[in-house]
This record gives C-alpha cells, structure tokens and sequence, in this order.
C-alpha cells in the first residue's frame, strides 16, 4: 500500500517557505508518512537546502509519476520562475508573488487531477500577492477560487484538538453582529460533515461561549440567551452531536483532554490563543468543505530570519503528518 502522496508548494521564495519544505523533506518521520512532491524553483530549492545544510539531492519531475521517493531525494517540479538577479531575502515582491501564487496553482491542479491526496501550504505574503497582481487576498481565497469552493471552511489541530471559527478576519463590533441562530446553526453542520469526511464521525461538538461565563443567564450578555442557545437547543432536537455554550475559559481544556471531538470558536483569537497556548508550533491550519484536502503551517513568512537557517520545521512537518493522517479518509 503506497503512502499518501503530497503536494507542497514552496511559497513566497523571499521567505521561510523554502528552507522549512527542504528540512521537511529530509526529515525521516515526514519521509515515513508521506510521499512529498515540491512544487517550487530549482535554484531557490537548492539555496535554500545549501542554507539549511540538509542532506537532500534534486530530483527534477514533471509528472509525480516519475517521483523517486527514497530517502535523500527531494522530487521538484520546477517551475524556473525566479531571476536570481532580482531576488532578495525578506522583501515584498512582485516577482515572489507572482511564483507562489503559481506554485499553488500548480499543487491544486496535482490534487484536482488526483496526482496528489492532499496539498500542504507553505507561507505566503499579501503584499508580494498584491505586488504581482494576483487577485487574491490568501491562501483560502486562492484554494476557494481554483476548486470552486465558495467558502472553504478553517479547521486549527493542535495535538489532538480540533477548533472551528464562526467568525475571522472582523473586527469584535462586527464579530457581535455575526452572533446569529441560523449562522451557527450552519456552521455546526458543516463542520459535522467536514469532520465525517476527514473519518471523525464518534463525539460531540462544543460551542464556546461568548461572554463571561456564558452570559449566566443575561448578567453579562443576551447574546447566548437570545441566538447561541436556541441554535444548540434547535440542533440537539434535530439529533446533531453538539454541546454548549460552555465557557471560553474551560471549553478549549475539556477539548484538549478529550471530552470533545472539536469546538466551535466564536471568533479569531478566542480559538487561535487557545490552540497556540497549548502548542505554537504545532498548531495546524485544515481547509475542509473543499474536493481537496489542504494543511498548512499557521505562521506567516518571517522575512526577519528568512535566509538564515535559523526557522524551526516542525509546524511544517507537523502539517504534513495531518495531510498523510487524514488522506486516506478524504478521498473515501
């Protein structure tokens, strides 16, 4: 039985991409979960392995197919689209921008012809993006874009715990405005269906509280009485596995030893300051309600050490672990 095989674009050249996907390539527990194909630039490859002084040969491919997956082997597809001439480390830049956006696109359409069971994403940056005229904003958007998917749905993993957000990238006065019976009542199901899909059908699904000790009762906040409520009581008559509101002080701990399969966080840093306390580095990005599965690193492309061998793999190899853990029931 073959391994899972993985896609990785190399992101953003001018930053850490590069030097994480080389020591993630040399690492024999990544090797040994997983059959990895590099999408990125020859030359920004070899640098970045001469950088971070791992052991690993390039092996030029154009189809997976011709893949070799011994150990020591980094299979590259390589796109040839960087001019060394232009480049720098840890600069906004067009051209950068422009070569990740294309690495992406190329991982996507890997696993949309079905020559990848997953993609795992290295960082990009929004103004390079920008700088190169690339339409969108993200990753997210990207994948949402090239698979057809009009809303892409995030997932945290961070040693065993799983975390959903309802609302991101708003501000808390429009996050309070997002609080609604019916959104969380959507939300709930579709993380159900985007956890089934990844193989996690036994447990239950909490939903965090809003305010301080869930409102107790009016006290401190309507919105648990008024919208948060109703929608779990609404799906619990409907037979849906989920709990809730339980305080954002101990719903995240009950998660992490187990007394949940996953939590639905009401808004950016409640969920992301609880996944990154119990462990920064591992700390998973999961993009579901795709045809594709993607993982990711969730740290940005750290142009202040890029180019310096100094950047920790673990996130990156970490993500790829996920890819290879939950591939095989993706594609059931």
């Amino acid at each position: 039985m073959r391994k899972p095989r993985i896609a990785i674009p190399i992101g953003d050249p001018a930053g850490v991409g590069p030097e994480i996907t080389a020591m993630a390539a040399a690492s024999a527990e990544a090797a040994d979960a997983a059959d990895c194909i590099v999408i990125g630039d020859k030359t920004i490859l070899q640098q970045a392995i001469s950088i971070t002084g791992t052991n690993l040969s390039v092996h030029v491919i154009e189809d997976p197919k011709d893949a070799n997956f011994q150990k020591g082997i980094l299979n590259l597809i390589d796109l040839a689209n960087i001019d060394m001439a232009q480049f720098a480390f840890g600069k906004v830049s067009g051209m950068c921008g422009k070569a990740a956006y294309a690495y992406i696109a190329k991982s996507i359409e890997l696993a949309n012809s079905g020559l990848a069971d997953a993609v795992a994403t290295t960082p990009i940056n929004k103004e390079s993006l920008r700088a190169g005229g690339i339409p969108y904003i993200g990753h997210t958007e990207i994948f949402g874009a090239l698979t057809n998917t009009a809303d892409p749905l995030t997932m945290f993993e961070t040693n065993g715990m799983r975390i959903f957000f309802l609302t991101r990238h708003v501000s808390l006065r429009e996050m309070l405005d997002l609080i609604k019976k019916d959104r969380i009542k959507e939300y709930v199901r579709r993380c159900l269906d985007a956890l089934k899909k990844l193989g996690v059908s036994e447990g239950t699904m909490a939903v965090a509280g809003l305010n301080p000790h869930s409102g107790e009762h009016g006290l401190f906040g309507w919105e648990e009485v008024n919208e948060i409520i109703p929608a779990i009581e609404e799906l619990q008559a409907e037979g849906y596995p989920v709990a809730g509101p339980i305080g954002a002080d101990s719903v995240f701990h009950q998660a992490a030893i187990g007394r949940y399969h996953s939590v639905l966080s009401l808004y950016h840093d409640q969920g992301h300051i609880a996944a990154k306390t119990l462990d920064f580095e591992k700390t998973i990005a999961i993009t579901n309600g795709m045809p594709i599965l993607r993982t990711s690193v969730d740290h940005g492309t750290a142009f202040d050490i890029a180019g310096t061998g100094t950047v920790s793999a673990v996130s990156m190899i970490e993500a790829i672990l996920l890819a290879a853990k939950y591939a095989p029931n993706f594609a059931k």
